[in-house]
């Protein structure tokens, strides 16, 4: 198919573009990007008035294939990255079985030919995430992850962690880093603070992250891998990340929405579906968070879409599933909460959410240079919506944003040249 997209303004902060450009695709490349590309002969995408941006990287996703379809799929978990703007996404390895061998590899990889979007995948630090053996790195580089992690735990021996890393930098991998020390969590319920103790729960304290984040920081620096903090939540985790920043540790790390936008307090109104792992946490850690992305010290937003059955999230506050869904709601709070807010301009947000994540994975993605993979999506920063989840592509509903009223979505999501969302082809009352 030959697509014009027409008259929208083009942001890539990969090519420091930012003015009015037509874009040609063809066979499924950007084959011109100028002032006027003649369309008498292709499919014109009308552009006018919105921006046209390259396609949206979520670099932790859980599409919990294979072993837990009932709460999602490779192709319902695209269809709802799609809807949101994201072109490429990369899945977390706590499956079952785990992602830890060549050929359940295989697997992810025959289901994902059927989706919508791009998916990668991150294989895991240790076997069965068992924090104890190494999964087989380098047969896994082979056959195509993008990195490793055991996301969902932190690998708590630190031999074994220490190991991973020289592993890691030998053969060029980014280590995802998910920090919380398990014997820290107590209760696993919600943050720790007047809230927890109002409900009679122990709770969670900001030090379970931070001690791990600053294991992992150092164990970096000693062995110069690259590692890559998961879903920053606290304000001394943040500090602890610079800090390592300045001394030159190779270390990014992400903020989820969620983390940016709610606090604590959402527990009152939201109950377990503001049930995440790390929790929400006070509003002073919320603000340093809007500060880090906009110094610049956290590198990427990314969702941590955690799809979860009602049955999950029925239960109580100790015994439900940790995790929201994300990917359709991500865009519309990173616009809303940053861009329209002035701590982002709209160019910082493409770059957290799609030129920064290739980067740090080393996909060759999140731009729209000629001769690159069409992957675009056309957003219109002023338009309202109200969050709905029996309107998701997910089959997950577990949001803490119901009924929110956001300013800016994604229009239509072109990937690999095909046209993969139209917000006009798709209505929901």
């Amino acid at each position: 198919m030959k697509i014009v997209v027409k008259g929208g303004w083009v942001i890539d902060p990969s090519q420091n573009l930012d003015g009015l450009n037509d874009i040609l695709i063809e066979n499924g490349k950007i084959k011109k990007l100028e002032k006027h590309i003649d369309s008498s002969d292709a499919k014109v995408v009308d552009a006018r008035g919105k921006y046209v941006l390259p396609g949206l990287i979520d670099m932790h996703v859980h599409f919990r294939e294979p072993g837990f379809e009932h709460k999602e799929t490779i192709e319902t978990g695209a269809r709802a990255a799609v809807a949101g703007g994201f072109t490429s996404v990369v899945c977390m390895p706590n499956t079952n079985p785990v992602i830890d061998t060549v050929q359940t590899m295989s697997l992810v990889q025959k289901q994902s030919e059927k989706a919508v979007c791009n998916v990668f995948m991150m294989g895991s630090i240790t076997r069965g995430l068992n924090g104890k053996v190494l999964s087989p790195y380098e047969a896994m580089l082979r056959a195509g992850i993008v990195g490793i992690t055991d996301d969902g735990k932190s690998v708590e021996n630190s031999e074994v962690m220490l190991r991973a890393l020289k592993e890691a930098k030998r053969l060029g991998l980014v280590v995802g880093c998910h920090c919380e020390d398990p014997k820290l969590m107590f209760d696993r319920s919600i943050n720790m603070g007047e809230i927890s103790k109002a409900y009679g729960l122990e709770g969670i304290p900001a030090m379970t992250e931070e001690i791990m984040i600053l294991r992992d920081a150092f164990l970096a620096e000693k062995t110069g891998a690259k590692v890559h903090i998961q879903h920053i939540s606290s304000k001394r985790g943040l500090e602890i990340v610079k800090e390592a920043k300045q001394r030159g540790v190779q270390i990014t790390c992400e903020a989820a929405p969620h983390h940016f936008t709610l606090t604590q307090d959402a527990i009152k109104t939201q109950g377990t579906n503001a049930k995440m792992s790390p929790p929400l946490r006070r509003r002073q850690d919320v603000e340093a968070l809007k500060a880090g992305l906009q110094s610049g010290i956290i590198d990427v937003i990314a969702t941590d879409h955690a799809p979860h059955t009602l049955e999950d999230k029925a239960l109580d506050l100790i015994k439900s599933a940790n995790g929201i869904v994300g990917l359709e709601t991500a865009l519309g709070l990173a616009l809303t909460e940053l861009y329209h807010s002035g701590v982002l301009n709209l160019s910082e947000v493409v770059e957290k959410m799609s030129t920064r994540p290739a980067q740090i994975l080393g996909i060759d993605k999140g731009h729209l240079k000629i001769g690159s993979d069409a992957d675009v999506v056309v957003v219109d920063t002023e338009r309202m919506w109200t969050v709905k989840p029996e309107c998701f592509f997910s089959k997950g509903v577990n949001t803490p944003f119901v009924g929110m009223r956001l300013k800016g979505k994604a229009m239509m999501t072109i990937v690999g040249g095909n046209i993969a969302y139209a917000e006009e082809d798709w209505t929901c009352a």
